[in-house]
């Protein structure tokens, strides 16, 4: 007699934001749960996401019209989706970022990718912000089950928010298939439009404080006396006004006169891979990352990375990338490494390729299942 698939509510709250983390993350999951015959997922989406946005099975989450919409999103987080999801018979919550609901009649399993607003100060925000974080990190210590992205994270996690090692699970992320080394004609195309130059450095993310851009340009001008040729491509959006929290590199360029800094903006997925396979190197000099997609999203496209000794980045680059201290000298001298050393930035690259091809999202996803049965006999005992 065939067993009935486990009924798996999946809180789509980010499902209209493919450029976050927690969106990237919530659509790739569910496009490989949805796979499984063993479990039916069901995403729970708020009423603000138009219907063309999600799929036709979702189920639409309401709150009352006189909230405002942060505290709309809290109502259908805390209220409405275990509500939601009792109503409809699910046997199991997945909240896939951190906001779990604190009272809840079904077994919960909630992803927390980082907790940086608990470890750096400049990322706590606002008083209310606050008050939402210690009400996330409470209802984290209630659910069954706490996945997280990386060995570091799940460290973090058990020590800061005190949640017993037993509950928390390590599911690595992955890259998205796209990213494998570009073509020669790929290349060629890529650099003719945006004006690539032969020989370039990488950085391509965020620009807020933890990112340590500023960091990353003083270690580039020290390189820069010694090879003239060498070109830093910066690639992300960059920020609308300069702030100590979001610190505009396009002002440490001008105070310092410097040359070879390209600056591409705002940079489409499509182009991605290409822009990472013509690349020497990736640097990616983070104080603290959860994960740290781009670093795989690097290695996949045969391309060496440069990663600071810190938080996952080292247990995701692997044998593909230079791990050194978040310092100027100790980047400029990874970066000449890579520009100068052909025979090491080949070992890096066939290496950090191998080491990207063990992940992969339908191993997160046959992760991710097992970790809802484990919560599912917990949430029975």
């Amino acid at each position: 007699m065939a067993t009935e698939p486990l009924r798996v509510g999946l809180l789509g709250s980010f499902w209209n934001m493919g450029n976050t983390g927690s969106g990237q993350y919530t659509r790739r999951l569910y496009e490989q749960l949805a796979q499984h015959n063993e479990i039916s997922v069901t995403p729970f989406i708020g009423s603000e996401i138009e219907p063309d946005e999600h799929p036709d099975e979702a189920t639409l989450l309401k709150a009352p019209l006189r909230f405002g919409e942060n505290v709309a999103k809290l109502w259908q987080e805390q209220v409405s989706f275990a509500r939601s999801g009792r109503r409809m018979g699910m046997d199991l919550l997945h909240v896939p970022y951190w906001a779990p609901p604190y009272y809840h009649h079904l077994p919960v399993v909630v992803t927390v990718h980082d907790i940086i607003p608990l470890l750096l100060p400049e990322y706590r925000g606002s008083r209310r912000v606050q008050a939402y974080m210690r009400l996330a990190s409470a209802a984290c210590r209630r659910a069954e089950v706490v996945l997280t992205d990386s060995k570091a994270s799940a460290r973090d996690i058990v020590t800061h928010l005190r949640v017993p090692e037993e509950r928390v699970c390590r599911i690595y992320l992955a890259a998205d298939e796209m990213y494998q080394p570009a073509g020669e004609g790929d290349l060629a195309e890529l650099r003719e439009r945006l004006g690539l130059p032969d020989r370039y450095l990488l950085y391509l993310g965020g620009f807020d404080c933890r990112k340590n851009v500023l960091l990353l340009l003083q270690a580039f001008e020290e390189l820069s006396r010694g090879d003239p040729d060498i070109v830093l491509v910066v690639a992300g959006k960059l920020p609308d006004e300069d702030t100590a929290f979001h610190p505009d590199p396009r002002r440490y360029v001008m105070d310092c006169c410097m040359e070879r800094i390209q600056f591409l903006g705002w940079v489409d997925e499509q182009d991605k891979p290409a822009l990472y396979s013509g690349a020497l190197g990736f640097c990616f000099p983070s104080s603290y990352e959860g994960f740290g997609l781009p670093v795989l999203e690097a290695l996949s496209c045969g391309t060496p990375v440069i990663v600071g000794d810190n938080s996952s980045l080292p247990e995701v680059a692997g044998p593909g990338g230079l791990v050194v201290p978040l310092e100027a000298l100790a980047l400029a001298e990874a970066m000449q490494q890579l520009v100068e050393n052909d025979s090491l930035r080949q070992q890096l690259a066939s290496a950090g390729m191998a080491h990207a091809a063990g992940f992969s999202w339908k191993t997160t996803a046959d992760e991710t299942i097992q970790a809802y049965r484990t919560a599912l006999e917990d949430g029975r005992n």
